[in-house]
């Protein structure tokens, strides 16, 4: 009975990294597209975030940034378990959002201008919030809403 249960468990969180890492990788594509739309366009100085889609690097960033929302939500699922507080599941947000962006500005400081790399980290906060948060009538978290739908149940 056990077993069943652990794999049970185990799909479940599956479930809920898949719908992270897709989460995070849309929001990454379309972060991308904004910075090479928008960013390059007004602010100059961010146009070493330009990344062309044929470039090799763009597709390892997108397969990383996928990956790190895999693993945001098998954790996120783990993280709200079945109480409702809020500022557990915002620190889990800012938690994986900062340790991502902040390593980004961390390797910015020795490069020629840090600027592009603080916005990359405030896009990863983005990318994570954006994936914990789905816009309806006020904010509702998009992993509590496939709760609530019965697509991933909640960690006992």
């Amino acid at each position: 009975m056990k077993d069943t249960n652990d794999m049970a468990e185990r799909l479940e969180s599956l479930k809920a990294g898949i719908f992270g890492g897709l989460s995070v990788c849309l929001t990454f594509v379309i972060t991308t597209f904004l910075n090479n739309l928008l960013l390059d366009k007004y602010f100059p100085a961010l146009s070493i975030l330009q990344i062309n889609i044929q470039d090799w690097r763009w597709w390892i960033s997108g397969a990383i940034s996928c990956f790190c929302g895999l693993l945001f939500g098998v954790t996120y699922r783990y993280i709200i378990r079945s109480d409702n507080n809020p500022q557990l599941k915002a620190g889990g947000v800012l938690a994986f959002g900062l340790v991502r962006g902040l390593t980004q500005v961390d390797v910015g400081l020795y490069c020629y201008s840090i600027l592009p790399f603080v916005v990359l980290g405030a896009q990863s906060i983005v990318w994570f919030a954006i994936s914990a948060i789905l816009f309806q009538s006020h904010f509702v978290n998009a992993l509590d809403t496939t709760i609530k739908l019965g697509w991933v149940k909640t960690f006992k």
